[in-house]
């Protein structure tokens, strides 16, 4: 079975649909908050012509997704998934960002959730990597149970590569409460 990089994912709080190329206005009016991203890498992503960058390679991956608010229907961000590969059995979920109305745990947890569940129907290990000074990202990552596993170097936009602090939550792994959620809905879905 191949791995399915937009599938159309629904929560209590929030539904990732697939990114559109007529999502460009309602997205970027999220992404012109210079605040979401002052700890990014990238941290003038919040300007036209660098977030314009982002949004082709968000539409190219073929792995984007909008967040939605199921309360207003409203988009309060974007997250994608990436690098599926099959050998290591691994994908990477990253490129995430939320309404700063949105930050604080609840939102992103369910998003995570989402794309996890998704995620550990075809792999074992899922990946984050997140910029080395990107505290506020490293502790949201970790909130949610992932367990740093390295350094790696990512390419932000036009820019040189930066280090970038490898996380893995590992399906069959207790690194995370993720990992013994994931645990209890199967054997509740082999039950039912």
């Amino acid at each position: 079975m191949s791995f399915d990089l937009q599938p159309h994912l629904k929560g209590e709080l929030i539904e990732l649909r697939p990114l559109r190329h007529d999502d460009w206005d309602d997205l970027f009016a999220v992404a012109s908050d210079p605040l979401i991203w002052e700890q990014h890498p990238e941290s003038d992503r919040h300007k036209e012509d660098v977030f314009k960058i982002f949004f082709e390679g968000a539409l190219e991956s073929g792995g984007a997704f909008v967040v939605i608010d199921n309360k207003t229907q409203q988009i309060i961000g974007s997250t994608r998934f990436h690098g599926y590969d099959a050998e290591k059995s691994e994908i990477e979920i990253g490129w995430t960002f939320l309404a700063r109305k949105f930050w604080g745990g609840q939102y992103n947890r369910e998003m995570k959730q989402l794309m996890l569940d998704h995620a550990f129907k075809f792999v074992e290990n899922v990946i984050f990597f997140v910029g080395q000074n990107n505290i506020r990202s490293q502790r949201a990552t970790e909130k949610i149970g992932a367990i740093r596993s390295g350094i790696g170097m990512k390419v932000y936009g036009n820019r040189p590569p930066s280090p970038n602090v490898r996380y893995v939550i590992k399906k069959s792994g207790t690194n995370s409460s993720f990992s013994a959620s994931y645990s209890k809905l199967q054997r509740i879905e082999r039950r039912g």
